[in-house]
């Protein structure tokens, strides 16, 4: 995979501060989710 060069001049991208914004909602939800299953498995034995 290519990066490339972050560009100071280049205006910030809207849809890439949502999709950052969408990508940290859905891992805190991953992990909300995880620790929920093993709450439910821990609690059940």
């Amino acid at each position: 995979m290519f990066w490339k060069k972050e560009d100071a001049n280049a205006p910030t991208s809207t849809n890439l501060k949502i999709m950052h914004g969408i990508n940290r909602i859905s891992i805190y939800l991953f992990i909300f989710a995880l620790t929920v299953i093993i709450y439910r498995f821990v609690k059940g034995l």
